[in-house]
């Protein structure tokens, strides 16, 4: 350790983090809503940028507030940038369809946000995005490269695309209590809104997000393509969303390894079934448990919950923690520094 970071053994792999909306975020039923990434409606616009800008630097800039749950629980970005001030590696923001503008850095896509699913056609360039995501995955000039996503109601966009390819769509929940019957009702008013039955995309992955995804799983599958063509090692910094890029990717003929780094309250998360998935993905999973159970620290404690299980690259910024020797109590620590600072506006 020198001046409170961890050398790396042997360099550590720059993280893409795709950014996107999507109005299936908006969603409700009887006044329960389908992602908890954000207090309220207006704010889960907010989210995908404010997590670019925690990344970056920390805190938000542009963005009106920290990213927090209807309950309190922080943005999954907060453990993320807690692994980044430890281990400095490489952060690159790409913004495949932010609604709010963001002050970090990225990689402009120029693409619009996501349409609710329900409606036909949700991601009308899903062709544009793919390509230009294997272009940038092709041109990243390293060996080893992390991928993550920050879009709230991903999961749902995930479980319909499963279900269009054909695969099983089990997914996770930024929720404590998975909203599985919501998703199950909002995918299948999805596949009928575009004509699809259940595997009618199947070998067809870019006309599956045309249909009923988000523009993040257009760009990370074709990062996936791209970095697999360039020989690069592809490690999927998430959970179950993390998984339907996979899932497109191999519909779209990648046959490279891959391996699915998450968390254990994925893991954990029955609904998710994470481990079938990655199976029948064929992908390595890795599983990492931060030691936040316990803890008396209220961030660390609602991720123990259930609440905020993955995201922006929690689970592979964890996974390469863990690698590099990062010991867990050090990196609570550094989670509780990060939390009061990033919180400090929001109790004054």
């Amino acid at each position: 350790m020198i001046d409170g970071r961890w050398e790396s053994g042997g360099g550590t792999p720059r993280l893409v983090v795709v950014a996107g909306s999507t109005r299936t975020a908006t969603i409700t039923h009887e006044g329960s809503p389908i992602s908890a990434a954000g207090a309220d409606r207006e704010a889960v616009y907010h989210t995908p940028s404010a997590d670019l800008e925690l990344l970056e630097y920390g805190d938000v800039t542009l963005a009106p507030a920290v990213p927090i749950s209807p309950s309190g629980c922080p943005t999954p970005a907060v453990v993320t940038h807690a692994v980044r001030e430890l281990l400095e590696f490489d952060v690159t923001p790409i913004d495949a369809g932010l609604a709010r503008e963001t002050g970090a850095p990225t990689v402009a896509l120029g693409t619009e946000p996501g349409a609710d699913i329900r409606e036909a056609a949700a991601v009308a360039n899903a062709d544009e995005l793919f390509c230009v995501g294997r272009s940038v995955g092709r041109a990243l000039p390293d060996s080893e490269l992390l991928i993550g996503e920050t879009i709230p109601g991903g999961t749902t966009t995930a479980m319909a695309v499963l279900s269009a390819l054909g695969e099983r769509p089990a997914v996770s929940s930024s929720l404590p209590v998975n909203p599985l019957a919501l998703k199950r009702r909002v995918v299948e008013a999805a596949l009928a809104a575009s004509d699809l039955d259940a595997g009618g995309a199947a070998g067809a992955p870019v006309e599956a997000v045309h249909r009923v995804g988000d523009p993040t799983l257009a760009c990370v599958a074709g990062l996936i393509s791209g970095a697999s063509d360039a020989g690069t090692e592809v490690i999927l910094a998430g959970g179950t969303q993390l998984a339907a890029a996979a899932a497109l990717a191999r519909h779209a003929g990648v046959d490279a390894p891959l391996t699915l780094a998450t968390t254990s309250f994925v893991a954990e998360d029955e609904s998710a079934g994470i481990e079938l998935l990655a199976s029948d993905l064929e992908l390595e999973l890795r599983v990492t448990d931060p030691g936040f159970r316990g803890q008396d620290h209220p961030a660390m404690a609602a991720y123990a919950a259930g609440e905020a299980k993955e995201g922006v690259g929690m689970g592979g910024a964890l996974w390469l923690a863990e690698r590099e020797g990062v010991p867990m109590c050090a990196l609570g620590d550094r989670v509780e520094r990060v939390y009061n600072r990033v919180t400090e506006a929001i109790r004054a």
